[in-house]
């Protein structure tokens, strides 16, 4: 597959993620649906890591300093929520 259709690719992954966000935000409060939108989050930063900023050959200690960050936010996120 040649880059710009690769990219085309990722791009339309970040849409369709960014849609589903959208989705779910608008469908109600309930912990599941903010556990979906944290989920989207984190493939929109998978995609980005991997397909805009080119990590996919990076070394594994910088890929997986990039991909924890977002992990962690969505971690804290989901333990400061108050029980539904």
């Amino acid at each position: 597959m040649t880059s710009s259709k690769l990219l085309l690719c990722y791009w339309l992954g970040l849409a369709a993620l960014s849609l589903v966000t959208v989705l779910l935000g608008n469908a109600g409060s309930t912990l599941l649906l903010v556990g979906g939108v944290l989920l989207a989050a984190l493939g929109k930063a998978w995609l980005i890591a991997d397909g805009f900023m080119e990590l996919r050959h990076a070394p594994r200690l910088w890929r997986g300093l990039l991909l924890a960050w977002p992990l962690s936010m969505a971690l804290g996120i989901l333990l400061t929520l108050p029980g539904y």
